[in-house]
């Protein structure tokens, strides 16, 4: 099968960068979002983006506005019946992701793929919710998605060969190195970065060595191009509580287990920089 045209549902940070990426790759794309105010915002994002890139020369002006006359914007889950993959980025809520996979398995043909870009929630769980769980598997972007270079291909247990093949063969297309995970919590990133990162902030949290001075001996002792407090802001605060949460729930393993700091951290509203104030200050 030959992905033509791609869907993807919710157009916030991560959906936008997903839908640009899409959309520069040569892809025809749909993207959705529950009113007109998000879905303006998103496309709005995107537009931007683009114009910096065109005024830095990084793309030309003909390449930003062929890449804006692929992206349609909708609040209507009908838009995506032609659609041969729809991307699911919507909040981390089970219950919710679970509605949408049962609404797009009744609109989108047969042959579609449906993924999802959670970061740590089981995806068979949503597949179920469909009748075709061979064909739903998890595409795991990182932000910003135009520029990371790695996309995650999370199978689960129902899968099938031809999906993951397709799925990858799209992955190459935008320019990714996929790997491959089976859908355990946390996948391959997430499971091995979290411990690292919550102990990071743990030394912090004991007074062990300032944020500057952790974030400077990981940059520069271990080659990082980004400190690991620096990435946290940059990630969300309240994004790593709830992955930290979700994968101590699922694996009741200690090095999971959020610090007291970032709960403190999440209840005054420091969730990094989409709110100005985080581990760093950037008002």
């Amino acid at each position: 099968m030959e992905i033509k045209r791609v869907g993807v549902v919710g157009c916030g940070t991560m959906g936008s960068g997903i839908v640009q990426l899409c959309a520069q790759s040569g892809y025809q794309v749909v993207v959705s979002e529950i009113n007109e105010q998000f879905l303006n915002k998103g496309l709005t994002s995107i537009e931007k983006t683009l114009a910096r890139l065109a005024e830095k020369e990084k793309i030309s002006q003909q390449d930003k506005d062929a890449t804006l006359s692929r992206i349609k914007g909708t609040t209507k889950t009908a838009d995506f019946s032609d659609c041969d993959l729809i991307i699911e980025v919507a909040l981390e809520n089970l219950d919710l992701k679970k509605k949408i996979f049962a609404e797009l398995d009744g609109i989108c043909p047969q042959h579609a793929i449906l993924a999802t870009n959670t970061s740590c929630l089981s995806i068979i769980d949503m597949a179920i919710a469909t009748k075709r769980p061979e064909k739903v598997l998890g595409l795991h972007f990182f932000n910003p998605a135009p520029v990371m270079k790695l996309l995650e291909i999370v199978k689960t247990i129902a899968t099938s060969d031809e999906t993951v093949d397709v799925s990858q063969k799209f992955g190459q297309a935008l320019g990714k190195t996929t790997v491959i995970a089976q859908d355990a919590p946390g996948f391959i990133v997430n499971r091995l970065w979290l411990p690292f990162l919550l102990h990071c902030i743990r030394l912090y949290e004991e007074g062990v060595a300032s944020r500057e001075d952790i974030d400077n001996a990981i940059m520069l002792g271990l080659n990082y191009p980004m400190g690991p407090l620096t990435l946290a802001d940059m990630v969300g605060i309240d994004v790593v509580k709830f992955v930290s949460d979700a994968l101590y729930e699922q694996l009741k393993d200690p090095r999971y287990i959020t610090p007291t700091l970032v709960d403190k951290m999440v209840a005054a509203g420091w969730l990094g920089r989409k709110t100005g104030k985080g581990f760093y200050d950037y008002k």
